[in-house]
């Protein structure tokens, strides 16, 4: 295989073969992948507590459905040229230099001879390059051809902004480079199999620019090649294409029926906004049984990706009610697939790609809401030097920063006694001035449970994943 000569995959290869000696764990016959994008550590402490005050329980005490796992451990999150991982707009620099990323659902890792701009260089394998006859799904609420996602599942790609057949921002694919959306298609086709159900949004890119979108009929898609990819798909047979809430409840996902839902133009709804949609979006947890009921029905066993991919956006703006909120819909997620699983033939991770600067401060007193000031047991509100109050959580930097550009050295912090710090739309306040927070450099929880669980212990390379995974499954010795 391409990445078999890769030091990253070697090193994951061998520490994971390592431990199969030591520990001889069990084969899975399905694997269900969760990933919090954005979900690190404080996230999840924070989510907790939230989840456990929005059901009128101690917070503190309250387990998530994905901490109720036999086994954790710690992923790092440095990529191939930084200590955390990157957000840039596009995978190469504006000199054609990769900015590189090893993160475990892209098959090992990139290939470090990948150059920018050429399909015809070393890039990475896809799902469809290593079927195993077990059925796949993807479901998140980032949009279905993001190559973050994208190629995670069934896309090759140099660039992560090849989504559609014109592209954003100012590189440009090359003459022969096949955009995602244009692959997933592709994909299902060549193969005479494909993806069981795709859900996620992202209509724009597979609509033509001359189409209106269904929900939004001011908004057009995105393809300048005049391809419509959501009647290409319902053309064939047995496959289906669905827009709202009402074609998902119409859907009879325990039949043979191959579905794509695409719920949004870009991305889906933030959990917290779900319920304002016009046109209805299914939660995460109604998705994944949906997927579930599905892929069951195939005796080989199935693959199944579910990503909250909204807490990340939601950290970017600085806005932890609704990070946290869908943290909540994605540990739901979580108790479905558990409930509709055993331990004894599924493999199930729950983990995330990466960290966010969250920040939960003390000593704030025990059932103190989670996103209000901080008050001290007994004695009221706590105030910082300034003489102003303070909330529990905040940011290192980010969209909520209290001084801003342009401003004169005096910089005072706004004085929040009479804020509603639970407000929907309050900005968390954060120390570095910045249009979107930025990632955080520190490892990420990985829960796990099922055959192959043992594997994931300690502190790991985040790629080894994929090998626990692959191996779990058979796929690779």
């Amino acid at each position: 295989m391409r990445q078999a000569d890769d030091s990253y995959y070697v090193h994951a290869h061998d520490a994971v073969a390592a431990r199969i000696a030591e520990r001889k764990p069990g084969k899975a016959k399905n694997v269900i992948l969760f990933v919090g994008d954005g979900m690190g550590v404080s996230t999840i402490t924070a989510g907790r507590i939230w989840a456990g005050q929005a059901k009128g329980v101690d917070g503190e005490s309250y387990r998530l459905a994905m901490e109720t796992r036999l086994t954790t451990a710690l992923s790092k999150t440095y990529t191939h040229d930084s200590q955390g991982r990157f957000r840039s707009d596009r995978d190469c620099d504006d000199h054609g230099r990769e900015i590189m990323e090893r993160h475990a659902w892209r098959h090992a890792g990139h290939h470090q001879g990948r150059l920018c701009d050429r399909c015809d260089a070393p890039g990475r394998q896809s799902l469809g390059d290593r079927r195993s006859g077990r059925k796949s799904h993807r479901r998140d609420f980032d949009r279905a051809a993001d190559a973050r996602h994208a190629r995670r599942t069934y896309a090759k790609t140099n660039e992560r902004d090849w989504e559609a057949g014109r592209q954003r921002f100012r590189r440009r694919a090359r003459p022969g480079c096949t955009d995602i959306a244009s692959q997933f298609i592709a994909w299902q086709t060549a193969n005479g199999d494909g993806m069981e159900v795709a859900m996620a949004g992202g209509r724009a890119q597979f609509l033509p620019n001359t189409v209106a979108d269904p929900e939004y009929p001011q908004r057009k898609g995105l393809r300048a090649d005049g391809r419509n990819l959501m009647t290409e798909w319902t053309q064939m047979p047995g496959h289906v294409a669905i827009t709202d809430e009402a074609g998902f409840k119409a859907t009879n996902f325990d039949s043979d029926v191959k579905v794509l839902g695409l719920f949004e133009p870009s991305h889906m709804e933030y959990e917290h906004d779900r319920p304002n949609d016009k046109a209805g979006e299914p939660s995460l947890a109604e998705m994944t049984r949906a997927a579930i009921t599905r892929l069951k029905r195939d005796p080989d066993g199935f693959v199944l990706m579910v990503e909250g991919g909204r807490i990340d956006h939601a950290h970017h703006a600085g806005n932890a009610l609704r990070a946290l909120s869908d943290v909540e819909a994605l540990d739901e997620a979580v108790q479905v697939a558990r409930e509709m699983t055993g331990d004894d033939d599924t493999l199930i991770i729950v983990t995330a790609d990466h960290s966010h600067t969250l920040t939960i401060s003390g000593y704030p007193g025990r059932n103190n809401p989670i996103l209000g000031l901080v008050q001290y047991p007994g004695h009221g509100v706590a105030k910082g030097a300034d003489g102003k109050p303070y909330t529990t959580l905040g940011y290192m930097n980010g969209p909520g920063a209290i001084c801003t550009p342009g401003k004169d050295s005096t910089c005072e912090r706004k004085d929040l006694t009479d804020v509603d710090t639970g407000d929907e739309d309050f900005l968390q306040q954060s120390l570095v001035p910045l249009g979107s927070e930025t990632h955080g450099g520190e490892d990420v929880a990985v829960f796990a449970s099922g055959p192959g669980s043992s594997l994931l212990t300690g502190t790991i390379e985040e790629n080894e994943i994929f090998h626990v995974m692959a191996r779990s499954l058979g796929l690779v010795k």
